[in-house]
């Protein structure tokens, strides 16, 4: 059985969390940015998004970090102020072990008791793995946009779940 443990993320997992994350961003086309993320960005993005009072959580699975998840503004403008986009990632080792729906499901928790109202998860496709994530938890889609983004040479589309709180 394995030791779980949920908590907020703090500027000392930067390191942890880019290690995790780092790999998608050289190797895949789930994330868009192009360029591996140091510590110290990593963190000041962890801390960005708390002093928005919004939550990132980090899944420690017997004492490691094994995955991380966190909530955006969705848009600047004040009447966007109810809405944000939702993001998770774990490492590879941990995967297809039910831990993504142990931490969604804690982030989404979170964000109903801070009292937001829509969550919106913006997915690089094809990626069946997180379509299959976000419409267990009851997101439908909303939206698709062809060719949005440009990753290892070729054309991505960008579909957006969208669920209420």
């Amino acid at each position: 059985m394995l030791n779980l443990h949920l908590r907020s993320a703090a500027p000392a997992d930067a390191a942890a969390i880019c290690a995790i994350y780092n790999p998608y961003v050289t190797a895949t086309a789930i994330t868009f940015e192009e360029e591996a993320v140091s510590a110290p960005d990593m963190a000041q993005r962890i801390a960005d998004v708390q002093a928005a009072g919004l939550p990132w959580l980090v899944l420690e699975v017997d004492g490691k970090i094994a995955g991380y998840a966190y909530a955006t503004k969705w848009r600047v403008r004040p009447a966007y102020r109810h809405s944000v986009e939702s993001t998770i990632y774990l490492d590879g080792a941990f995967a297809g072990r039910g831990l993504g729906r142990t931490l969604y499901a804690d982030l989404l928790e979170e964000l109903k008791k801070r009292g937001l109202h829509m969550v919106i998860g913006g997915i690089a496709l094809p990626n069946d793995s997180s379509v299959g994530l976000h419409e267990a938890f009851g997101f439908r889609k909303a939206a698709h946009f062809t060719e949005v983004g440009m990753k290892f040479g070729r054309w991505i589309d960008v579909g957006y779940w969208e669920r209420k709180l």
